[in-house]
């Protein structure tokens, strides 16, 4: 019997007495006691369940093969986006499998180009990332935050460019914050937190951020508070400097609400108050830039597509306010200002479309792309005539072209080598009906030799929230899941923002609901369309993408043959007690509050599992210093499966070690991760490769 379907004798997990009262309903909580990551009970758990999901996966015998395959393929050059500050360019560049990307900077495109920071040297595992950049307006000076072992908490320095040398500057417990350097490059612009508990800095929640301004040659201790809003400790700041240096503008968020404030500074009166120029989250405003006291924003009030207004500070009422550019059925993600024209950056139907307008917002053209893909880039200062973006698709690696903006012309300026040939693969588009009728898309490749004989391994994928659009793009791991004959579907549920702000809340709080039956009947269309079948299909995602797997397995656990929930949030009751999980109250609702508490039990995962169920086998991996959805989510759901498991198909928790969320991970830990990721579903799905 292939060690795959004996009964598996997991690690026993100790179980509490913890009960907790919820607006009068009891609900118990005996695993309680793995929230505390670092302690000799739970160290020891994470060592019991390595083990024997290692042991698991190192029987697989094409394991090895897989990660050779993956290695080979992602061994090619990969190219950022260059940008230009002051006289010098910058870009991103990896060799191939570098566990970091390095940044490069040179004198004119055709010079030889220069390491400027190499975070491969920081570490000797990689696990030290580079988290932030910001550059002076006269190309001189680079502030960087870095990360370790992906926590979001960041510390910056400051480097010099022509010498690439470290000045004295440090700054720490940097958290949610970019720089932003005034136009005399004398310092900048950042947000942060007071100093944490050293001992639970990865658990506590964060509170009351705040806006400094850093002068170049002083302490930290001595930086300029900006503001700070006692008054209301969930908020936070971005401080952005206009490009001609005038305004510092305040971006003032409240947890992942996409509705925001937006406050300015007058920065040529060293005593200039601090204006309120929108105070109420009724909208998102995304600040483009300014014509003397006219500022134009990116927004979704009375527009859940987006539109560009026009703002004049000096009569700021909402009766003066002015459109320029319209809402159209496509989504306006976001607009930049180039050779004196809005740039727009669309999505229609989760493909990108990128449009030019005046400025009283005439259109001037449409940018031609290569193909239906997902288009980044078109940075750059607002008299520059040329600019770069990069196009990439589920099959075409990530190209960098240079784009002519008096001539509309594009040629390609970097692209990829990778070794396979796209023409072995095609991908569709279809629209599904969900259980409410609502069309959804779904974007389904795979090899053009496949059969529709209902015998298709298929990974389904989404994340279904946080106005987070899910569009085409390039993955070297899902190549080789491809390459083994396997499908992969990407639908664009309800809770993203492909479709606007209203696609977005019609899978918020008391809406979640839609967000999983869109997922499941993504599913159904794939079996009822003869791709697959339950045996042979796959869940995946990961953050609010590993709470859809946790969801979807638990209601419906004959549909999947095997679930992948990473990094996922999986304890509906307790995940706004760590960092920055109050936060997402604004989307998930909050179980403080007796209305939004009976929803958030009804589908949190951890809660709904039930005893004597056969569910389908599961891979969930998380990682020890993951500080934005803390382990104890992903601990704790893996040991009440465990325990309620009632068949033969395996169910284990992979804790990867000096991780965090995702952000900066290694090469080396991603390939070993998706390695594992397809061994275990090559085995568990059957699938003969």
């Amino acid at each position: 019997m292939p060690y795959s379907e004996k009964l598996m004798n997991y690690p026993p997990t100790r179980k509490g007495d913890q009960v907790d009262d919820y607006h009068g309903t009891l609900v118990a909580d005996p695993y309680r006691w793995l929230e505390d990551p670092d302690s000799e009970a739970t160290q020891a758990w994470i060592e019991a369940q390595n083990q024997i999901t290692f042991a698991y996966l190192g029987e697989i015998s094409i394991r090895d093969k897989i990660q050779q395959r993956l290695n080979k393929i992602w061994d090619y050059e990969k190219y950022g986006i260059p940008f230009k500050e002051g006289k010098n360019y910058f870009y991103f560049k990896n060799d191939g499998l570098q566990n970091q990307n390095v940044l490069y900077t040179l004198k004119s495109l055709d010079a030889e180009p220069r390491v400027l920071l190499d975070p491969n040297k920081l570490s000797a595992d990689g696990t030290v990332a580079l988290s932030g950049l910001a550059i002076s307006d006269n190309g001189n000076l680079l502030a960087y935050g870095l990360s370790t072992s992906g926590s979001d908490w960041q510390e910056w320095k400051v480097l010099d460019v022509d010498t690439g040398e470290d000045l004295p500057d440090y700054l720490n417990w940097i958290k949610f914050s970019g720089a932003s350097w005034t136009n005399d490059n004398q310092g900048f612009f950042y947000s942060r937190y007071d100093e944490p508990n050293e001992k639970t800095k990865l658990e506590d929640v964060n509170y009351y951020q705040k806006l400094y301004y850093h002068r170049l040659g002083t302490n930290q201790s001595e930086d300029i508070l900006i503001y700070q809003r006692l008054d209301q400790k969930e908020w936070g700041f971005n401080g952005g400097v206009t490009e001609d240096g005038r305004y510092l503008i305040i971006s003032v968020w409240l947890g992942t609400d996409s509705r925001n404030l937006v406050f300015y500074k007058d920065l040529t009166n060293p005593n200039s108050e601090v204006i309120e120029l929108i105070n109420q989250f009724e909208a998102d405003y995304s600040f483009i830039d300014h014509d003397d006291s006219v500022f134009y924003f990116r927004t979704d009030l009375d527009a859940p597509r987006g539109r560009v207004i026009a703002i004049d500070t000096a009569n700021p009422d909402k009766e003066a306010w002015q459109e320029i550019i319209p809402q159209t059925e496509a989504t306006l993600e976001g607009v930049n200002i180039l050779n004196n024209q809005f740039v727009a950056d669309y999505l229609e139907d989760a493909r990108s479309q990128v449009k030019i307008f005046d400025l009283q917002g005439n259109l001037i053209r449409d940018v031609e792309l290569p193909g239906l893909g997902s288009v980044g880039g078109f940075g750059g200062k607002r008299y520059d005539t040329e600019t770069f973006y990069s196009f990439t698709s589920f099959t075409t690696a990530g190209t960098i072209y240079r784009y002519n903006m008096v001539t509309g012309e594009s040629e390609v300026f970097r692209q990829a080598n990778v070794d396979f040939n796209p023409d072995d693969y095609e991908t569709k588009q279809v629209f599904y009906q969900s259980k409410d009728g609502t069309q959804v898309p779904m974007f389904i490749t795979h090899k053009k030799s496949i059969k529709l004989d209902g015998n298709n391994p298929t990974y389904l994928y989404a994340y279904g929230g946080f106005n987070i659009s899910l569009t085409p793009n390039f993955s070297v791991s899902m190549l080789v899941w491809m390459e083994m004959g396997g499908v992969y579907a990407m639908p664009n549920i309800r809770g993203g923002g492909e479709y606007g702000e209203e696609w977005h809340q019609a899978g918020m709080k008391d809406k979640k609901q839609n967000v999983f039956d869109d997922f499941i009947a993504a599913a159904e269309w794939l079996i009822a369309n003869n791709y697959t079948q339950p045996a042979k299909l796959a869940i995946a995602g990961g953050s609010n993408g590993g709470l859809l797997v946790g969801a979807c397995m638990t209601q419906r656990p004959e549909l999947f043959g095997a679930a992948l929930p990473a990094v996922g949030v999986m304890d509906m009751l307790r995940f706004h007690k760590f960092t920055i999980g109050w936060a997402w109250t604004a989307e998930y609702g909050s179980p403080d509050n007796p209305e939004e508490f009976p929803t958030l039990y009804a589908y949190s995962p951890l809660h709904n599992l039930k005893p004597g169920t056969a569910y389908p086998a599961t891979l969930i991996t998380t990682a020890d210093h993951d500080d934005r959805v803390v382990p104890a989510h992903s601990f704790k759901f893996a040991a009440a499966l465990q325990a309620a498991h009632n068949g033969n198909t395996p169910v284990l928790i992979r804790i990867e070690t000096k991780a965090g969320h995702g952000a900066g991970k290694p090469t080396a830990k991603i390939i070993e991760e998706a390695a594992d990721k397809w061994a275990f579903l090559v085995r568990t799905l059957a699938i003969d490769v």
